[in-house]
């Protein structure tokens, strides 16, 4: 709203300085012609002519553009159009009449010669119908430029809604999801370890509080969504003690204004965890987060076993890969997924912003 109301202001800027240059240029020109000082009553005889013109302008560009033009009432406009131009010029024709037929009475010859000199009546009317329309037209190619503009924007912010709205729907559909998978973790872990639970419930608050109260915004602290990373690995840990071999590597002093979409990073670790372990055979995480040159390398990389595919059609990856696409379009980020033998790798390198 706030671009609809500077591309609404800018419009009336121009219309003004195109007038104010109109009314100028007789006094310009009056100066120029006289060198020493301004002639007044040449000036006088110029803002007259000019002072038809300005009325139709305002009626036109306020009153008939707006309210018949702009709502396509076209057939309205045009006849609305020629009975304003033709009703002032009428006006000021019947006008001159009178106030020659007077000063033909009333003054001298040389007054009503200086009169004459700025009557319309010298000129036909059909020309300065002509010039009424060359004018209005000119307006109106002008309103229809900057209303071509504001349908743009207005384009422009219902597709940025949309997007957003696509977005908040895929985090969300992530946020059941990854609770869901937490949950049964602690269920399972219950019945082991009571006071493990305890631990692991602590961290799931800790995780909740971000999910419900930083998710929500469209750029969050890497620190923060680290750090969150970092309270579900130790959440794992609780479970899993030292079944799984769990290396974790990520700077520690990032820059507070660095920052990237939420909750992005989360899927491909719980992934890790969900399909990269066996309690038959030894198994591995390995997680590496770097910053470098304003871009996030997040590298998972985790045991693979039986040979089996390790993401079939879950909403996680499905849905970060929708996200993806949305936030930086299918060129500006790089995803690669790679299945060999025995490991399972997930490569995903993003732009960061500055909140």
């Amino acid at each position: 709203m706030r671009v609809l109301r500077k591309q609404a202001i800018g419009e009336n800027l121009l219309y003004l300085m195109v007038w104010a240059a109109i009314i100028l240029v007789p006094v310009l020109n009056s100066q120029m012609m006289s060198e020493l000082h301004i002639n007044l009553e040449n000036v006088l005889i110029a803002w007259r002519q000019i002072a038809p013109y300005l009325v139709i302008f305002i009626i036109h560009n306020y009153l008939l553009a707006p309210r018949l033009m702009l709502r396509r009432h076209y057939k309205a406009y045009v006849l609305c159009d020629i009975a304003l131009i033709i009703l002032v010029f009428w006006i000021v024709y019947l006008y001159e009449e009178r106030l020659s037929d007077h000063l033909a009475l009333q003054g001298t010859p040389e007054a009503v010669d200086a009169y004459r000199k700025a009557s319309f009546s010298n000129l036909e009317i059909y020309w300065n119908v002509v010039l009424g329309f060359f004018m209005t037209g000119a307006n109106t190619g002008i309103k229809l430029i900057y209303q071509s503009m504001r349908d743009e924007q207005k384009m422009e912010e219902l597709k940025r809604q949309n997007l957003q709205a696509e977005m908040d729907y895929l985090k969300y559909q992530i946020n059941p999801h990854f609770f869901m998978n937490t949950l049964n973790n602690i269920h399972a872990l219950i019945d082991i370890d009571t006071e493990c639970a305890k631990s692991a419930v602590i961290e799931l608050s800790k995780m909740m509080r971000y999910v419900l109260y930083d998710s929500g915004r469209e750029l969050i602290p890497l620190n923060k969504d680290l750090q969150f990373l970092q309270n579900y690995i130790e959440l794992m840990r609780i479970r899993y003690t030292d079944t799984v071999d769990i290396r974790v590597e990520y700077p520690h002093d990032l820059p507070e204004q660095v920052s990237i979409p939420p909750l992005l990073l989360i899927v491909f670790v719980e992934n890790a965890f969900k399909h990269g372990i066996s309690y038959n055979r030894p198994s591995f995480i390995r997680l590496t987060v770097a910053y470098t040159e304003g871009r996030v390398r997040c590298t998972v990389i985790n045991s693979r076993h039986g040979g089996a595919r390790q993401h079939g059609p879950g909403i996680g990856l499905e849905n970060v890969r929708k996200r993806l696409a949305l936030i930086y379009g299918e060129e500006n980020y790089s995803l690669e997924i790679r299945e060999e033998t025995d490991t399972y790798t997930a490569n995903l390198i993003i732009p960061t912003r500055h909140a």
